[in-house]
């Protein structure tokens, strides 16, 4: 498997505002939301002096009010970046495991009833919003982003008594379906409705020519953890962030 075109799909499948190529490395840009979607992202080969391009970087972000934040995995460019940061003061945060099952015995859930919408709905970011607990500043930066996917998506709500205990996102391309924003209700949470909830996706991405999924989870969530290992999912590779200290 090309575990780097599974950091391909990522970029693809959660999209920044605004990305400029700098010297192989892609830097993206969203107001702030999410690490993922405001990080220097160092895929390619390098040929300007380290110092210069970081500098360079720095004083990008610093102008969006923004950390300078470096998006670490095993397909760096330059091999040692980490090393360097480190020793320019950059934190290890997050550090993050992302994993990959196969959907050939996927089936239909049963169940608690669910919507899925192929486009983001006000209600969907509302829901989304209200069970991770996001900043109302940043629901239209979301919805702006979720808008700017121009692959295969469903946005999958599920129900209990009527109202949404749990929401999340999946993206479709290249034989693949990336999860993403899984959460259920705090007060339903360890009640299978998380299983359902990533089953109808997986299920949804079978139905449009997915055979695999992937997903990335932080590595102190043991919960999540449990449940994508009982789903199949199994660790292809490893990544974390090195951001500037103040």
């Amino acid at each position: 498997m090309d575990t780097r075109m599974i950091e391909e799909l990522s970029q693809n499948h959660w999209q920044s505002l605004s990305t400029l190529l700098y010297d192989g490395w892609v830097l993206r840009f969203a107001d702030g939301y999410t690490k993922r979607a405001n990080s220097i992202n160092p895929l390619y080969g390098s040929t300007v002096d380290w110092e210069r391009k970081l500098e360079a970087c720095e004083k990008l972000y610093a102008e969006q009010q923004l950390h300078p934040t470096f998006k670490i995995t095993p397909f760096v460019q330059p091999e040692k970046l980490d090393d360097f940061l480190e020793q320019k003061g950059y934190a290890l945060v997050d550090p993050t495991s992302v994993q990959v099952a196969k959907l050939d015995t996927v089936i239909r859930p049963a169940g608690s009833r669910v919507t899925i919408d192929e486009a983001v709905q006000d209600d969907w970011i509302e829901n989304v919003c209200r069970l991770n607990q996001v900043e109302d500043k940043h629901r239209d930066t979301m919805k702006r982003m979720l808008s700017n996917i121009r692959t295969k998506r469903a946005f999958v709500s599920l129900y209990h008594d009527e109202q949404v205990i749990a929401c999340g996102l999946g993206v479709v391309e290249r034989g693949f379906i990336g999860l993403y924003d899984i959460v259920t209700d705090a007060r339903f949470r360890n009640k299978g409705y998380g299983k359902q909830l990533v089953g109808h996706l997986l299920y949804w991405g079978k139905e449009h020519g997915a055979a695999y999924s992937y997903l990335a989870v932080l590595r102190n969530n043991a919960p999540a953890l449990r449940l994508y290992a009982n789903m199949g999912y199994s660790e292809v590779y490893s990544y974390w962030y090195r951001v500037k200290k103040d």
